[in-house]
């Protein structure tokens, strides 16, 4: 245990009482979409509290290089350890591909990404071996999925597709419109071709459209989408390193963003499920100052 670490102590080897851990969980995403990822948490662990940033200023990430992505995520992994989380859960799969390995190295706390949950799950649910990726340019680029997928099963035909238009059109007045539709089955298309069985969905905002996609690939297809997975991997990391919260209490939830408050709660909602009070503002000046 680190010296300026916050938890109680049992006071005396042997006793039975159960040290807790106050501090939050920190969560964050280049926008709203990780509050997809931040709903399961707050259902799989009603007790904790969690700090969530959503970096809308610089949103979207996925176009963007490998390289600008990894700073942002040092400076909000660096801003989040600032804030006294006890863990920090990367719930953007483009900062998970980019800057996991990095993170993990360089913050005091542990940190959890979105990717291996889901090629866990692409892996164990694929029937013929053939699993495909929607996803941002970004995270095909980063390469991830494919490593982790071909580390679990080397025999197993993986295919990836970017798909630069859903976010902005889920994140768009009409998510559920005809655009969207016509995007997807542009981005299915090579799935078909290829028998895939399984696809991932391997973006934070996709859920939203988990319908419609289903419907496009058809019932024969299994998409995942590891929200669940990764939440658990969340609990368990706690308990395994004896920083849960009192599992008697009823935790909070806490919003950052660097972009409009108003704006983020507004969309928030719609990812969330849940109701979003207050949204605090964080400058790009502050996370630049607080690189890990």
């Amino acid at each position: 245990m680190r010296r300026d670490d916050p938890r109680p102590t049992t006071g005396y080897p042997g006793s039975k009482i159960t040290a807790m851990d106050p501090r939050p969980i920190g969560v964050f995403d280049s926008g709203v979409g990780g509050l997809t990822v931040l709903h399961e948490c707050l259902v799989t662990m009603p007790h904790e509290d969690f700090v969530y940033l959503g970096d809308h200023a610089r949103l979207p990430y996925g176009p963007r290089p490998l390289a600008e992505i990894r700073r942002f995520a040092r400076e909000i992994g660096g801003f989040l350890q600032e804030q006294d989380v006890k863990l920090i859960l990367v719930a953007c799969n483009a900062a998970t591909s980019a800057a996991l390995p990095q993170l993990q190295e360089e913050l005091d706390v542990p940190v959890i990404g979105v990717i291996t949950p889901e090629a866990h799950a692409a892996v164990q649910a694929t029937r013929n071996r053939r699993i495909g990726l929607l996803a941002t340019q970004a995270t095909v680029d980063g390469g991830r999925y494919a490593e982790l997928i071909r580390t679990l099963d080397a025999g197993v035909t993986f295919i990836s597709v970017a798909c630069p238009d859903l976010v902005p059109l889920i994140e768009g007045d009409d998510p559920y419109g005809e655009a969207t539709e016509r995007a997807v089955r542009q981005y299915a298309a090579p799935f078909k071709l290829e028998r895939v069985d399984t696809v991932i969905l391997g973006c934070t905002h996709y859920p939203l459209i988990r319908p419609m996609l289903q419907r496009v690939f058809g019932r024969d297809v299994t998409l995942v989408f590891s929200a669940e997975e990764t939440a658990r991997e969340v609990a368990e990391t706690l308990t395994r390193k004896g920083i849960e919260n009192d599992a008697a209490r009823e935790g909070a939830y806490r919003f950052l963003t660097t972009g409009d408050p108003g704006a983020f709660r507004e969309m928030g909602r719609r990812f969330l499920q849940l109701p979003i009070g207050d949204v605090e503002h964080v400058t790009l000046a502050r996370l630049e100052g607080a690189v890990a």
